[in-house]
């Protein structure tokens, strides 16, 4: 095995420690050496990081690509991750996971509503989640993956997408699953709560399934079933604000089950909703002190990606897609989002197109519903509904005015630079459409806008929380600190430069600036920001 010497860098070891002068020794895929003298020992490979940072690769805790990666070719869309100095993700969240698959769940696989996570099919030849990993692996995986088993998927694999309870029977074949899918190493237990089915699901259902997760030593990661002041997940006459209760919830379940609880993607949807941001966070921060083992994690973007079909009530859904045609439930649906819509602080502009679903349409992606709506002479509810019913809940968009927006991001800078705060992209990882710009630019914006612009935590913080802090939430040993010992997980970035390359209107993101080089499991990944063609040196990754 050959060696690597990267040498002259400023080291951030990713344990929070102040930065120091020194080099880095790598031999194979491990580290073998971290020093701050002057003594430079021989390498095969010697790279100068005179002016640069040398860190451990950044950790996407909470990621959509585990859909992608069984595919041969996943490289082709998930190269912008290693671009933005990712080298592990992890997969299975929001409630769904690829694995494990029942005949039920194939057979729902098959409908359209499940080409989200995903723009190319996939054909499911796994059952197990053991085989599903074991795919992954043979797939050669392009960045280190660890995976969740989703509450979703599991739920899914017993009972219909619009089944409201589970009977005592189908409730136990899920924790059996679940409780072996856990043998066979996910990492997690995940919650889509916002989504069919998990919104259906009683607090009885979910500590069921938290119980599981706690007696097998692994976290929980929820969506909560609201991330707004009103959302449709509860009855429009509960007042007080939908987002605060559910977090509750889970907390209290947390509290009787003794998880560890990671809440997904602290955002705070539409206007109306932000002033709530003050206390949930005063919630989390309380229930860490009182001993509750909570954190949260977030993106650096007043937007995210998500089915068109989120804003829908489950009343509705439940009635796809015969409900379409349905004139009188049209109009009422059409009343309640314009009022939810106003409650909430949220407007038809704030959608924004991502894939359109349908090839015809694909010169629609990044385009907001209100221009296709002047462009077909509808109203913007008819052509939201008109999305949905043609590409069978396949358009993927963004939505905007999470936790602010533009010139107004004080509720986002108060989650990002709470400690108690890792970063995640949320980003599907897609082969075409407008790309979410969370996908190529999430972490060197954080370090480029928020610690050098911004100045709202250290260098040394921040990478702490994209590194060493999210392996240890999943529990992941070898990763995420530069030490002798560890997997060679290294990047080498500008700290002068590093920063996203943002959409401009409809002209999506581009790769970053700033980072050097990615090195995975010590494979060269990235030359000077570039994903070198056929780098695939992931390791699959079970707990």
């Amino acid at each position: 095995m050959k060696t690597l010497l990267l040498k002259n860098g400023s080291i951030i070891d990713g344990t929070g420690k102040k930065a120091f002068a020194g080099h880095v020794l790598i031999h194979g895929d491990r580290i073998t050496s971290v020093m701050e003298n002057d003594h430079l020992p021989e390498a095969d490979t010697v790279i100068d990081a005179a002016g640069k940072v040398i860190a451990p690769g950044f950790i996407d805790m909470h990621s959509h690509s585990d859909w992608v990666l069984p595919g041969d070719d996943h490289d082709s869309a998930m190269k912008c991750l290693p671009e933005q100095g990712v080298t592990t993700v992890i997969g299975g969240n929001c409630g769904f996971s690829p694995a494990p698959i029942s005949e039920n769940m194939r057979q729902l696989l098959a409908m359209s509503h499940f080409k989200l996570m995903n723009d190319r099919r996939l054909d499911y030849r796994w059952d197990s989640f053991k085989e599903f990993l074991d795919c992954v692996e043979k797939a050669r995986p392009i960045v280190n993956t660890a995976h969740q088993v989703g509450h979703a998927s599991l739920r899914l694999g017993q009972a219909g997408l619009h089944q409201r309870l589970l009977s005592q029977k189908q409730i136990n074949g899920c924790l059996k699953t679940l409780a072996q899918s856990f043998e066979e190493g996910a990492c997690a237990l995940s919650f889509g709560l916002g989504y069919e089915p998990g919104m259906y699901s009683s607090l009885a259902e979910l500590e069921a399934f938290c119980r599981v997760a706690a007696s097998a030593d692994k976290p929980v990661t929820v969506h909560l079933k609201a991330l707004s002041r009103m959302s449709p997940t509860y009855s429009p006459f509960y007042l007080k604000p939908h987002n605060v209760r559910a977090l509750k919830e889970m907390i209290d379940i947390a509290r009787k089950t003794g998880i560890r609880l990671q809440i997904s993607h602290l955002i705070f949807v539409g206007k109306n909703s932000w002033s709530t941001a003050d206390t949930c966070l005063k919630m989390i921060e309380k229930e860490r002190a009182r001993g509750l083992d909570i954190k949260f994690d977030a993106f650096p973007y007043t937007f995210g990606n998500t089915t068109i079909n989120a804003v829908l009530p489950y009343w509705f859904l439940s009635r796809l897609p015969q409900v379409y045609q349905s004139r009188w439930a049209r109009n009422v649906l059409r009343a309640e989002l314009s009022l939810g819509f106003k409650l909430v602080g949220f407007s038809y502009n704030d959608f924004q197109i991502m894939d359109a679903g349908i090839d015809k349409w694909q010169g629609l992606n990044g385009h907001r519903v209100v221009d296709i709506a002047r462009q077909w002479g509808l109203s913007p509810f008819d052509t939201m509904l008109k999305l949905s019913e043609e590409s069978q809940g396949q358009t993927v968009v963004l939505f905007h005015a999470y936790s602010g927006e533009p010139g107004q991001e004080k509720v986002l800078e108060d989650v990002l630079k709470n400690d108690l705060c890792l970063f995640e992209t949320d980003a599907l990882t897609r082969y075409g459409g407008y790309p979410n710009p969370a996908a190529l630019g999430t972490f060197p914006k954080i370090l480029g806008e928020y610690v050098r612009k911004r100045k709202l935590f250290t260098m040394e913080n921040a990478i702490q929380r994209m590194t060493s802090a999210s392996a240890e939430r999943f529990g992941i040993q070898d990763r995420g600190v530069l030490a002798s010992g560890k997997k060679a997980d290294v990047i080498v970035f500008d700290p002068e430069t590093i920063a996203e390359t943002p959409a401009k209107g409809h002209q999506p993101a581009d790769r970053p600036k700033g980072i050097v080089h990615v090195f995975i499991n010590g494979q060269h990944a990235v030359q000077n920001g570039e994903y070198m063609s056929g780098a695939r040196a992931g390791e699959l990754i079970r707990i």
